[in-house]
């Protein structure tokens, strides 16, 4: 497949896909990460030549272990070309890595000119899909630690994830964070066809649909080795992308609501828009939050009255909060079917966007390419056969869903977490201050143990909860799971500010910053809130995890 960087690269040389480059005939490119890691007619260039492009529009500078020419980039400079002009003709590797991602080196690559004479290539990319091994970037038994929970399998997964969210998603986080641009049919195919969107669903039924559409799971897993450490993978993978309004444009809602849909819906709905929902075709996002109920389920107002006919609902009401609801074609949306003001009045229905349903979006902290909206329908017809389950079934079907929404939220949080903490101990050993780095000092190395702590706890809980999933019948469903998934989710929460509260002091003004060095510092930072609140409150599921507990209270018990 070609690169996202394909269009960088075909500036060099005018080739086709079909071509081979005519300055290096053994060699393909595909993207500009290749031609910077393979081209073969790369020359050598001395440290008397790199000195000699100096001056105002012949700049040439070498970066671990590369020369660039740069002399018509210094007019594009964010900064100014009198920066790119102070260190013409000189090795500015030290300095670069104090100012940019390593990211820069790939997206620029077609600027290279040669490798410099004597230099030691610090390898600064990798390669796609490996893993890392800087301190905490992985999940310990990735990094040394024996574990009971993983086999070759997992492993296979996290790397070929990691591999398409480097390939496919990277290059266009940025941007499409910045811009707020939803996501398109082509990017969300491409979900689906890799199988990005099946395995983020987690052990299920679905998975045995992917193999009849021709979809395999990344790693080759089969279907029936497939369990939530494999899905948990895939969900810090993602996380580490570090711009949670990207993020969540990718599934969010998707994955919320795919699930109730192959659970609940009858069996023609299941066949025809099951496949189109897997492969990508059709996008559907969970509508039960509302201006009047978000926690507090049970005081929803959105109604659905029968057609006198009785072919149709007539479906009235607002949602608020919905996650990729501006680009989505269906919506699993909670209503009220009776009129006896309990929860036996919610059932759960398969909108699907039409006349008299609305959708505007929501600016939220995050960026609004994730599509987050109020949902306003209007005497909105839904057949009856898009009723999921029975009439008067919602609230436990919203509950059902609930416990794996849950684990979601709080996986995700964890990788973004490590993404930050990744990122801050490179930065904490690149930057200097005062004469020497910042992890000489020993402030910030307390603050990076402090939240080195408190993520591998997190991680180890979030593990313990797993493999708990992965022995219980029906997964994360039940009662039994909802105490120990709500105090995971809360502890999660209310770690992850305090990690975030480090990262964020380590990095200064650049954890603030929405692009540059600390640009997934700062995605994390606004994410922790997030994660707080949806899903449920810290403070309801503070609640819901201690009336669980003392539901196995032993009366007997005293102090």
């Amino acid at each position: 497949p070609i690169c996202p960087l394909w269009e960088e690269a075909r500036e060099l040389e005018p080739y086709s896909e079909d071509q081979t480059c005519e300055r290096a005939p053994r060699q393909r490119f595909a993207c500009a990460l290749c031609f910077c890691t393979h081209r073969s007619d790369m020359r050598t260039v001395s440290q008397s030549e790199l000195a000699q492009h100096k001056s105002p529009g012949d700049i040439w500078m070498a970066v671990d272990g590369h020369v660039y020419d740069v002399s018509k980039f210094a007019r594009l400079h964010p900064g100014g070309s009198q920066i790119i002009e102070q260190y013409a003709g000189q090795d500015v590797t030290g300095v670069f890595f104090e100012l940019h991602r390593k990211d820069v080196l790939a997206k620029y690559a077609k600027l290279r000119v040669g490798s410099l004479e004597g230099a030691k290539e610090d390898g600064a990319l990798g390669e796609v899909g490996a893993i890392s091994a800087v301190p905490f970037a992985e999940i310990p038994a990735f990094q040394g630690q024996n574990s009971p929970y993983y086999r070759e399998s997992h492993k296979r997964l996290l790397q070929a994830v990691r591999s398409f969210v480097q390939t496919e998603l990277e290059p266009i986080a940025e941007s499409a964070d910045l811009s707020g641009e939803y996501p398109d049919l082509e990017l969300r195919q491409k979900l689906g066809k890799s199988g990005m969107f099946g395995i983020r669903l987690g052990p299920g039924p679905w998975l045995k649909a992917l193999g009849s559409l021709g979809i395999k799971i990344p790693g080759d897993v089969a279907p029936e080795d497939f369990d939530y450490f494999h899905e948990m993978m895939a969900h810090q993978e993602f996380g580490r992308l570090g711009r949670p309004g990207f993020i969540d444009s990718l599934g969010a809602g998707y994955g919320i609501s795919v699930p109730a849909i192959f659970h609940f819906g009858s069996d023609e709905v299941k066949r025809t828009l099951g496949p189109q929902l897997l492969m990508g075709d059709k996008h559907s996002v969970l509508s039960i939050s509302e201006p009047f109920a978000g926690s507090d389920v049970a005081a929803l107002q959105a109604t659905a009255e029968k057609t006198p006919d009785g072919k149709f609902y007539a479906v009235n009401g607002l949602k608020k909060w919905i996650t990729e609801g501006m680009y989505a074609d269906y919506f699993v949306t909670a209503v009220r079917t009776g009129k006896t003001g309990t929860p036996k009045d919610l059932s759960m229905l398969l909108v699907e966007r039409g006349p008299g349903l609305e959708t505007k979006q929501i600016k939220t902290t995050y960026s609004t390419c994730c599509g987050t909206c109020m949902v306003i329908m209007n005497n909105v017809k839904v057949p009856v056969g898009n009723l999921l389950g029975k009439e008067g079934n919602g609230f436990r079907q919203i509950m059902y869903n609930f416990n794996h929404e849950r684990w979601i939220i709080t996986t995700s949080l964890i990788g973004q977490g490590r993404q930050a903490v990744a990122d801050t101990f490179m930065w904490a050993r690149q930057r200097k201050i005062f004469g020497k780095s910042l992890i000489d000092q020993a402030v910030i190395r307390n603050k990076l143990a402090a939240s080195a702590a408190a993520l591998e706890g997190l991680q180890a809980f979030l593990e313990t909860v797993t493999y708990d999933m992965c022995k219980t019948k029906g997964g994360a469903v039940g009662d039994r799971l909802a105490g120990p998934i709500a105090l995971l989710k809360y502890q999660t929460t209310r770690a992850c500010w305090n990690i975030a509260d480090d990262c964020v002091q380590i990095f200064g003004g650049r954890g603030i910053t929405r692009t540059g060095m600390g640009a997934k510092v700062e995605g994390f930072k606004n994410y922790v809130k997030y994660a707080a609140v949806y899903g449920g409150s810290e403070e309801i599921l503070a609640d819901l995890s201690v009336r669980m507990a003392m539901r196995a209270f032993p009366p007997a018990a005293k102090l």
